[in-house]
This record gives C-alpha cells, sequence and structure tokens, in this order.
C-alpha cells in the first residue's frame, strides 16, 4: 500500500528511512506510517477508485430533499424545473419549517379536538425534512419517479385490491398482537422504505452509510440500524428462494462505472408501498457524480402489482457527520405499552364502560 502510494503520487516517505549513524525508533515509524496511509486513503477516494480498481462510493450519504417521490398530477410530463423554480421552492420548503419553529403563545386557548394531530406526532425537532433539491444529471427533477413519462406510479393491475382483502383477513389486528403491528414499530426493519428497495427518505434519519470490499456492498440506513449485504456475483445462492430475508437477495455486478444491484426473493411479511414482495425485483444503479454526490437510480418490477415497470433516480448527498445507532429492538417498551393499553380497553369495554376511544 505504502510503495503503491509512493509510486502513484512521487511522495517521499520523510523520516522513515535508516541514515548513517541514526536509527527511526518503532513508535516514530509507526506515526509517520499512519500519516502516511490517512493521505493515501484520502487521496485515493478523491481519485473515485478503490485499490482493487473499481468506483469508490464509499462514505456516509443522505438522500433528504425536496423532490417529491411522485410528480404532482398538475404537472404533467414536466421532468424539471428551472433553476429559479427550483430556488423558490428551496425557499418555500424554508420557509415552512420557520413558520413551524416559530414560539407557541403559552395563554393560548385549546385548540379544537378535531385540529389536533394523532396520538405519537413528531414536532419540529424530531424531524429532518429535505429542504434542498439538488440536481440530476444537471437538471432540477420534478419527482423521484421519471418512468413513465408522467412521474406517477403505474396503476395497478386488475383484482389487486381483491388479492390485499384476502391478505389482511389471514392476518392478525392492530391490536391483538405485535404480529399485528408494523415492522417498523417492531424494529424489525426500517419505517417507511428507508431501506429499500427501493431507497427512499423519511421524515428524519434519511442517512447511510456505504462500505465496500472486493466481493461485497454494504448498505447501513441509519433509521433502525439496517445493513443491507449485497454480494458482488453474476449468480444467486441457489439457497436464496428459500431464506426470503428482509430487504431481499441482493447481487450486484460492475458495467462500466455504474454498479447494478438485483434484488428479489423478500420476506413475506416485507410489503413495498402496501403492496405484497412475491413476485417483486428491483434493479438499482450506483454511479459518482463527482466526489460529493452519487446517483441512485431503481427499478420496479412486479406484473402481480403494477400494470407496467416504473423507475426513478435520487440523488444522494456526501455528508461529513458520523451516523449513529439507532437504538430500536424488537420487543421495545413501546409495543408492549400499546398492547398493554389495548387489553386495559378491552376489559373496560367488558366492564361496560362507554369510552368513545378508536382503537384504530
Amino acid at each position: 500500500m505504502l510503495a503503491t502510494f509512493i509510486k502513484s503520487t512521487g511522495t517521499k516517505p520523510i523520516g522513515i528511512s535508516r541514515t548513517v549513524g541514526h536509527t527511526v525508533s518503532p513508535l516514530s515509524f509507526l506515526s509517520v506510517l499512519a500519516s502516511v496511509l490517512t493521505i493515501a486513503s484520502t487521496a485515493q477516494g478523491q481519485s473515485g477508485v478503490t485499490e482493487w480498481g473499481v468506483p469508490d462510493l464509499q462514505g456516509n450519504w443522505k438522500n433528504a430533499t425536496v423532490m417529491p417521490f411522485e410528480r404532482p398530477a398538475e404537472l404533467g410530463t414536466k421532468r424539471a424545473y428551472t433553476e429559479a423554480e427550483a430556488i423558490e421552492l428551496e425557499r418555500q420548503a424554508q420557509q415552512a419549517v420557520e413558520e413551524d419553529n416559530e414560539p407557541l403563545d403559552p395563554d393560548r386557548p385549546a385548540p379544537a379536538a378535531e385540529a389536533l394531530p394523532p396520538v405519537g406526532n413528531y414536532d419540529l425537532f424530531w424531524t429532518d425534512r429535505g429542504m434542498f433539491l439538488p440536481t440530476i444529471d444537471g437538471e432540477f427533477r420534478t419527482s423521484a419517479v421519471i418512468e413513465p413519462a408522467n412521474g406517477r406510479i403505474p396503476e395497478r393491475v386488475a383484482g389487486f385490491d381483491d388479492t390485499m382483502a384476502a391478505l389482511a383477513a389471514g392476518r392478525p389486528d392492530r391490536n391483538d398482537g405485535p404480529e399485528g403491528r408494523s415492522l417498523g414499530e417492531r424494529c424489525l426493519v426500517s419505517f417507511g422504505n428507508s431501506s429499500g428497495p427501493v431507497m427512499s427518505p423519511v421524515m428524519y434519519n434519511s442517512h447511510m452509510q456505504i462500505v465496500q470490499s472486493p466481493g461485497y456492498v454494504t448498505i447501513i440506513i441509519e433509521m433502525v440500524h439496517d445493513a443491507r449485504i449485497i454480494k458482488i456475483s453474476d449468480e444467486r445462492s441457489a439457497a436464496s428462494p428459500a431464506l426470503n430475508k428482509w430487504m431481499g437477495d441482493s447481487i450486484g455486478r460492475w458495467e462500466g462505472d455504474t454498479l447494478i444491484v438485483e434484488t428479489k426473493h423478500y420476506n413475506p411479511w416485507h410489503l413495498y408501498r402496501g403492496a405484497p414482495t412475491d413476485n417483486l425485483t428491483v434493479i438499482e444503479t450506483f454511479r459518482r457524480d463527482g466526489n460529493n454526490k452519487l446517483i441512485y437510480g431503481f427499478t420496479v418490477d412486479d406484473p402481480s402489482v403494477y400494470t407496467a415497470q416504473w423507475s426513478g433516480e435520487y440523488p444522494l448527498s456526501r455528508i461529513d457527520e458520523p451516523i449513529y445507532e439507532y437504538a430500536c429492538h424488537e420487543g421495545n417498551y413501546g409495543i408492549i405499552g400499546i398492547l398493554a393499553g389495548a387489553r386495559r380497553l378491552e376489559s373496560l369495554e367488558e366492564a361496560g364502560v362507554e369510552l368513545g376511544i378508536d382503537q384504530e
């Protein structure tokens, strides 16, 4: 590594060689070596290529943006904003945050019951809204979805609602037990679809870390600390259809400077945008756009759910901050409290107490 760095940069390792009548202490040698390796690692990252010769996607990234997943219907086939329109969109997003951050009048009257948010609502302190619109290939996109041309998810296939009704009938109600709660509430996978695939931003913690080795790419999502391991291989394990992993089974390959990842074989409890994943295949692409941006692409193919394939892209912006553990675990006290509350309400109802509370 040291020799490669010296050869590629022409740098001479000052203080490492032995001179006549002088020796360098092991501690001094290790100190200088560590400094040189740090410089080498930085130079390598800036070059955009790993030491084994593939594009370097490593680092901490965020995908929070003011760009919506689907395009507003009134924009039709308008794929991109003008720069002036993008600036105004960012200004409006910033203004909304500032307005929400205004101090409340402690002497204000109580709001009407119908105006209150649901129990468990997050205030501004807990959210991390996207307030900027990074470009993708020079465009200020109006939506993440770009195919079909209207930027909207295609219609569901005929009979889809009947399929979902049958699926729901075979599953427990929300308050019957932990199996009735969402996977995010149970801390099994991230809320929304942060961990993917398709990886998309949520109300907060829309951060990820990408780590590479010669045979693997690992994507660690901050939300619920999911780690998706992508094997660089042309062939999928014969066991993958039987394993049905959370976030599916992912294999990747390099085509030029683009990493292409194919994912299928999901856990049957894992839904995507409310739909089963039995027949879902997602193709993702990762490519560098300079040192501080990745372009993340996706194509969704499920003929049992959608009437057509659909595709889109997100910009991933590099961040310098570390990613911390999201300390969420299955069986956390929140679930215990929810279910204990449900049992208490049931006992009160059985006792004839009129509650006027909708558990749903």
